[in-house]
């Protein structure tokens, strides 16, 4: 099947330009002005432009979660990807039983998504424990196309240092990114505790049992940590304030290399003041680490622009605020941390970032799309409009103009952290491999028709 895109505004490296894309067989095949394309379907993109399908290298699909479960499962979390111009997920796993090794978890989540993934994806996988024999599994996992691992700092399954290290010196060696929930566990649960005992269980005090201190100590912990394995390559998910951001270009500037930053349009757009909302809508923001200040989202918007920040990712972790949430109505640690975030992204970005000079639509296209396949292991089959890339786009209308509520929505979730938020960009299209997923309001994709990726090894940045 031959497909042109037309008259559309490519967003290519570096920059933008008007040209024709030409698809056979799933490809990219020609990119130029009036490819041959002889019989070819033609799909009019005037007036939009022409993204590569954007990644979202952190999402939480059908997590288990203490005693509640995510609410989208890899088929109604994909969909939601899918209208919001996400070709590609990298998903964070949960935790196994104590004592798993790292196959359990990336079979049991094969199980939960292989023939519901409505687009592609891929694990990273999740390291509860350190022994030789993980270290060996690690390397084997690597070799069979997992070859990013996440390591927590904080919550059950948390490692100290001495772990985190062992790993990082093997990582290093064997092409695998370590990606790092960073915040200070002693510290927070300490406050945690504190708080309660006074009687201050409001969701605000999630936010004050979680300090920014918290999150940068931790950052540079690992980053010397890592410094001290050699060099291993490193990537802070959800990257929330100045402080940890601060920490990280310190450690750039004395030379540390690989060193990859992540961020997520919540911690652009949203602040603590959330917490402070009414009839408990307060819950429906907490996550961790918790939304900071004006200036934060200041701070973060500049390191995009300069590229010290290389993804903006999602954290997609849905609970209803409804049931799950009501959880924490008495008491905040009693919530589920996550909140859903999947479709809102990329016109979150377009529109705060782009529409408002924060960042360029090179940017955009740069840490929502390249970067992440880069980092990650999908680069240049993904990330990218070039001739032998897979032909996965979304078309985006910069003179459209939208308010985002939950009914205009497609996760199963209840809520929307924007509900009644203006922005501007539409998607009227995206495309998958050469096949158009979304069109309009109408998913024309199936369940199940996404592919599991089997990633490259990390060489260098």
């Amino acid at each position: 099947m031959r497909t042109i895109v037309k008259n559309g505004i490519l967003v290519l490296p570096p920059g933008c330009c008007r040209a024709d894309l030409l698809i056979e067989n799933g490809k990219i095949s020609g990119i130029g002005e009036n490819p041959d394309g002889t019989g070819a379907e033609v799909i009019d993109a005037k007036g939009c432009y022409v993204f590569p399908g954007a990644i979202d290298a952190h999402t939480h699909m059908d997590l288990q979660s203490g005693p509640v479960r995510a609410v989208d499962d890899f088929y109604s979390g994909t969909v939601a990807a899918a209208f919001g111009g996400t070709t590609t997920i990298i998903d964070h796993i949960g935790f196994g039983p104590k004592g798993c090794g790292l196959h359990h978890q990336i079979a049991e989540y094969h199980e939960l998504a292989d023939g519901k993934a409505a687009i592609d994806y891929s694990f990273h996988g999740v390291v509860q424990d350190v022994s030789d024999e993980l270290l060996e599994e690690a390397a084997a996992l690597a070799g069979e196309g997992t070859t990013s691992f996440k390591i927590y700092t904080t919550y059950d399954y948390k490692l100290d240092d001495a772990q985190i290290y062992r790993f990082l010196k093997r990582a290093g060696s064997c092409g695998i990114v370590t990606a790092f929930h960073a915040e200070n566990d002693s510290l927070i649960q300490y406050l945690r505790s504190r708080y309660v005992s006074l009687g201050k269980t409001a969701p605000i005090y999630h936010a004050e049992s979680r300090p920014d201190d918290c999150e940068a100590e931790a950052v540079s912990r690992i980053l010397h940590l890592a410094s001290a394995a050699g060099g291993a390559p490193v990537y802070f998910v959800h990257v929330s304030c100045a402080k940890s951001l601060a920490e990280i270009q310190k450690a750039r500037a004395m030379g540390q290399k690989n060193v990859f930053a992540e961020t997520c349009p919540q911690y652009l757009v949203l602040t603590r003041e959330e917490y402070k909302r009414g009839g408990g809508e307060g819950l429906k923001y907490i996550m961790s680490p918790p939304l900071r200040t004006r200036e934060d989202c200041g701070a973060l918007w500049k390191g995009l622009a300069l590229g010290q920040i290389q993804v903006v990712a999602t954290d997609h972790c849905p609970f209803n605020f409804a049931k799950e949430k009501q959880l924490g109505k008495n008491d905040f640690t009693k919530c589920p941390n996550g909140a859903p975030g999947v479709e809102e992204r990329v016109r979150l970005i377009y529109s705060e970032g782009v529409a408002q000079h924060r960042i360029t639509v090179g940017r955009m296209a740069e840490v929502l799309c390249a970067n992440p396949a880069k980092i990650f292991g999908l680069y240049p089959r993904k990330g990218v409009l070039l001739p032998g890339s897979d032909a996965d786009l979304f078309l985006l209308d910069p003179g459209a103009e939208e308010t985002l509520t939950v009914s205009g929505l497609h996760s199963a979730v209840d809520y929307t952290a924007y509900e009644g938020k203006r922005v501007r960009g539409a998607i009227p299209l995206v495309m998958q491999r050469g096949k158009v997923l979304v069109k309009g309001r109408t998913f024309l994709g199936t369940r199940g028709g996404g592919q599991f990726l089997k990633r490259k090894k990390f060489k260098g940045w």
